[in-house]
């Protein structure tokens, strides 16, 4: 955890000043200025070889994160190097959460506007996505048709086997600079990748197919799935609990409506919970994590969940008192229950602290010889309800 900007109150003031590809002769006189003045300068070798002049030169350590606080303990005077600009998955953002108001940010165009500006593109239609560090599954959720994204960090190989054909912009707005549709060449670490979306990729509104899963048939069905997503009520940056989670739908779900949603999927079965992984990475959301274990024990020690969603073992003695005593004020339960027992446990717990009933029965046309009837899947029960 990054420490307070309190936990450093001697600290100097740091000027973070963007950079381009075309180094000096691209910088304002603000950010000459500012580099000219410092004592030290920051950042990596890349950036501070496009750099004249006598400074102490400090290149950043690795992992970066956890050594920021001894480093600004050391060194005074200290202007910091970032690419393009500091604060658009940059360098800027994070000395602003150690540092606070001690951060004076210098920026540059970014990659991405730099980007925009050469391919025609109107920044605000473009969606962004940063595989810097990140799993490469990541960007199939934005890969919906007539949709235009840019990649930050990715390897062309990687995003043409996800996406399709892509055009590679290499060191923007430096002398080396270079456009070009990627045909399998080696291409500049130093790249923004474009993506003109032409093929199809499922919506990220809740409700999926069914068959968007490898599935074993522990698998809340598509109609279930959506009504308990809408009553679960993802928002951003909120975290949620799978409880039972069989094939993750519902974590996965939860997850692909927001970039910054989490999930995390409980199951005592490891090849389920391997089925989860590999799930979660087919449609985009690599980061579901996936705890094996039998609730109410796996639940111990987990991040606390601003929502949690029963679907499997409610009749395990102390899953449900686990849960209700893990969410905090305004945390919303959601309980799917199918079997008289799981209903029994359902309509012990709404006498006691209210909530919502609403029973589900879903019907699907199928073939009956040469006609079409109605088949109808076993009704579900649910229970949902604010703490």
């Amino acid at each position: 955890m990054s420490p307070e900007p309190s936990d450093l109150a001697d600290v100097a003031d740091v000027t973070v000043v963007g950079i381009g590809a075309d180094g000096w002769d691209g910088l304002s006189p603000a950010a000459r200025h500012a580099i000219g003045t410092a004592k030290v300068l920051m950042g990596s070798q890349r950036q501070l070889d496009l750099v004249p002049g006598e400074f102490e030169r400090v290149t950043w350590p690795s992992p970066l994160v956890p050594a920021l606080p001894a480093l600004f303990e050391k060194y005074r005077d200290v202007c910091v190097l970032a690419s393009g600009d500091p604060m658009f998955h940059g360098i800027g953002t994070t000395l602003v959460r150690l540092l606070g108001s001690r951060v004076t940010v210098i920026p540059h165009p970014s990659s991405v506007s730099l980007a925009c500006a050469r391919l025609g593109w109107a920044l605000n239609d473009v969606e962004v996505v940063s595989l810097v560090g990140r799993s490469a599954d990541l960007l199939r959720p934005a890969l919906t048709p007539g949709r235009r994204v840019l990649v930050l960090g990715g390897d062309p190989e990687v995003v043409a086997g996800i996406a399709g054909p892509i055009t590679v912009l290499e060191q923007l707005g430096g002398p080396a600079e270079r456009v070009y549709q990627w045909s399998g060449e080696n291409s500049d670490p130093l790249c923004v990748i474009a993506i003109e979306c032409s093929q199809g990729a499922y919506s990220r509104v809740p409700g999926l197919p069914d068959d968007a899963y490898e599935t074993d048939g522990q698998l809340t069905k598509r109609e279930v799935r959506a009504i308990s997503l809408s009553t679960l009520g993802p928002l951003p940056g909120q975290l949620l609990w799978d409880v039972g989670s069989g094939s993750g739908s519902i974590a996965i779900e939860w997850s692909r409506t927001h970039p910054t949603c989490r999930a995390i999927a409980v199951e005592q079965s490891a090849e389920r919970a391997e089925r989860i992984v590999r799930n979660a990475a087919a449609l985009g959301v690599p980061g579901v994590e996936v705890h094996i274990g039998r609730a109410p024990e796996a639940l111990e020690g987990l991040e606390k969940p601003d929502a949690i969603f029963i679907g499997g073992g409610l009749t395990v003695p102390g899953v449900m008192q686990t849960c209700w005593d893990s969410l905090g004020a305004g945390g919303r339960l959601v309980v799917n229950a199918v079997t008289l027992e799981s209903e029994a446990v359902v309509a012990q717990w709404y006498a006691k602290v209210g909530g919502d009933l609403v029973r589900i029965a879903v019907n699907r046309g199928s073939p009956v010889g040469k006609f079409t009837g109605w088949r109808p899947h076993l009704p579900v029960t649910t229970w949902s309800v604010t703490k």
